[in-house]
């Protein structure tokens, strides 16, 4: 049995309120319960209890309580929860309304900003209030085309108390991009900023605006948030007001939170897009408040004196899932520029000057600190650093080594592991256990989450599809468009009838943990960023040149990278500029995230008998791995053109 690289001290065991909720369930509910395997087997055998248990610790507000705590339980796509209550999820992020820090902002550019609690408070009742003005109600969707600046913290919770639906992209999305997401999507009011930062560079976006807002059908109203100018001209763009014209002059205005059902739909988080355009996963207001409130308060033992940093864009679910840490009290610290700029060092100045408590980034982020031998641990000061998180691709062994080297000894390193599906997380941190080289350090409470062989059986310390077998609350409530729930079925239950397939490669470890090896679909997964190969093919085949592509993730020193392969008309040969335009016809369309670190030529693709190309079996072919099914594809000899390739063997 290796040796765990940290464990919790006596005192922050005792401490933890992970402790407290243990105490809570022995007190309450009379269960045998002494620690956390224990606790997690009686959070799967008795989920009411639990749930109701979460409930009552966290403190969720509501005004009216629940019928049943489960309801149609068996099988799971029937599950409802917490049926009868009434609440609203902003109600809930804003229970605090002092001087406190609520969000603290910094860019790369060096500008900082600082709202307490109170502060945000009126700055979200003048904004709902304006979105009221402008038709939103119940049910309605408004969107965020915007970087993670707290005008977009804002504008979600001002959209979820009115009962409307919150949906936001990053603005590095081209137009196709935008408009795959909220075009299926109706929505009645769209913020976007006038620009951004990255690299050094002011990117504008107001160009872009009067396509997207002529494409999106029934639109009402476009706000613009000025964040490259003080006051951009909005002259071409229809529709258009800037957001501090919009908010109007309202002193004392009025915040009033609609209740609604525990299922009602707060958000719509979008899929990668790997067979079309991405599918629209649609989150109800309980379910993700009681998830995120587990996993923030009991998992990373988040607590009111905290400051929390996550660095993700918003469009990707970690920044829902920062923003959620507002219902704890706790301070959320923004951040939006490149991670690495100006200086490798820049978002630890930001840690140190902080007193940032919880620091979470991608694992790629940490395997370029360390190939840019950065050493926190040396330059900065980071006594108020306890808990490190690290999620978007498994973090790769080594990089567990570099952290307790380099960035400090004492701290808890919770590689976490989940998704847009569920906005939360099926693996996570744990205060009170150990931390194990290369291991996620537990299952979370309430997910029964196991392992399965290909042929549906449990399995533990071997590879398999990582599934969840039994309901939870934070599962989707719908997707959109999706009369019949046929789709929804699809994506998730249909390798395994009546289980959820997640689609990741995993391992259940000796210790209890986790160890994820990667994805099981063919899901691009760059940096922790969701890409759907066919997002990049719709960019690709608009070029001449081009008849085919496929694109698969390669795994490349710890992370994933993205290799496209081309067929070419007849005549054409793959040169050094041909490849810089498909780049930058990626890049231009669907964002920097999209782009290839190899693009390569071959004569034929594999594909089924049906025609499809088959993603899976060259992924498979480029890892030394064996393609099982062979008679499934009508050329299988197509497969020796991505075999042993020399170019995929460096950088």
């Amino acid at each position: 049995m290796q040796e765990p690289l940290w464990r919790p001290s006596s005192a922050q065991v005792e401490q933890a309120q992970m402790t407290r909720f243990l105490h809570t369930v022995q007190d309450q509910y009379g269960a045998k319960v002494a620690d956390y395997p224990t606790l997690y087997a009686w959070s799967l055998q008795q989920p009411e209890d639990f749930w109701a248990a979460v409930w009552r610790f966290c403190e969720v507000k509501s005004s009216q309580p629940w019928e049943r705590v489960l309801e149609n339980g068996d099988p799971m796509l029937g599950a409802r929860w917490f049926v009868g209550s009434r609440l609203n999820f902003a109600e809930n992020l804003l229970r605090y309304r002092d001087e406190r820090p609520a969000l603290v902002f910094w860019g790369e550019e060096g500008r900082r900003c600082a709202l307490s609690y109170g502060e945000l408070y009126l700055q979200v009742a003048r904004l709902a209030q304006a979105l009221k003005g402008a038709g939103v109600g119940v049910g309605d969707r408004v969107v965020g085309w915007l970087p993670n600046v707290p005008e977009t913290v804002m504008a979600m919770l001002a959209t979820t108390s009115l009962g409307a639906i919150w949906s936001s992209c990053s603005p590095d999305f081209g137009i196709q991009g935008v408009l795959d997401r909220f075009g299926q999507i109706a929505p009645k009011v769209l913020l976007a900023a006038d620009g951004y930062h990255y690299k050094g560079k002011a990117i504008d976006s107001l160009s872009r605006l009067p396509k997207i807002a002529a494409s999106l059908p029934g639109l009402r109203q476009v706000v613009v948030v000025p964040y490259l100018h003080r006051s951009p001209d909005l002259a071409a763009i229809p529709k258009a007001q800037r957001y501090e014209a919009f908010m109007g002059e309202a002193e004392n205005p009025l915040l009033t939170f609609v209740q609604l059902p525990f299922d009602h739909p707060i958000y719509i988080l979008y899929s990668s897009g790997t067979t079309g355009v991405p599918k629209c996963i649609v989150h109800g207001a309980g379910g993700t408040l009681l998830q995120h409130l587990k996993e923030l308060r009991l998992h990373t033992d988040l607590k009111r004196e905290d400051r929390i940093f996550y660095y993700t864009t918003c469009g990707w679910m970690m920044w829902n899932w920062l923003v959620s840490a507002l219902a704890t009290g706790a301070t959320v610290v923004l951040y939006d520029g490149a991670p690495l700029y100006p200086r490798s060092e820049s978002l630890w100045d930001m840690a140190a000057e902080e007193g940032i408590t919880v620091f979470g980034a991608s694992a790629k982020y940490l395997s370029a600190l360390e190939k840019a031998g950065v050493q926190p641990a040396r330059t900065h000061h980071l006594d108020k650093l306890r808990t490190l998180l690290s999620t978007g691709s498994p973090l790769a062994p080594e990089s567990f080594d570099y952290v307790y080297r380099d960035i400090k000894g004492e701290v808890q390193l919770s590689s976490i592991s989940g998704g847009t599906d569920i906005v939360s997380c099926f693996a996570l941190g744990n205060p009170i256990l150990p931390v194990y080289r290369g291991e996620l350090q537990c299952r979370g409470l309430g997910m029964k989450v196991e392992i399965f062989d290909e042929k549906g059986r449990s399995v533990e310390g071997q590879k398999g599809e990582l599934v969840c077998t039994a309901p939870f609350p934070a599962m989707p409530v719908f997707f959109w468009n999706d009369p019949g729930g046929k789709k929804y079925r699809a994506a998730y239950f249909e390798r395994f009838p009546g289980v959820w397939t997640h689609g990741d490669y995993a391992e259940l470890t000796a210790h209890g943990g986790l160890i994820i090896h990667g994805r099981s679909d063919t899901v691009l997964n760059p940096g922790g960023v969701r890409i759907g190969t066919a997002e990049i093919y719709r960019q690709v085949e608009k070029l001449p040149e081009i008849l085919e592509s496929l694109a698969i993730g390669q795994s490349w020193q710890g992370d994933v990278r993205i290799v496209l392969f081309v067929v070419l008309r007849e005549g054409r040969v793959l040169d050094e500029a041909l490849t810089n335009r498909i780049r930058q016809t990626i890049r231009k369309h669907a964002s920097p995230h999209h782009m290839p670190a190899k693009v390569l030529q071959v004569p034929d693709m594999p594909r089924t008998l049906s025609g499809k190309l088959v993603e899976l079996a060259v992924s498979h072919t480029i890892h030394g791995r064996p393609v099982k099914n062979l008679d499934a594809l009508t050329n299988p000899e197509a497969l020796e053109y991505f075999r042993d390739r020399p170019e995929l063997q460096t950088d």
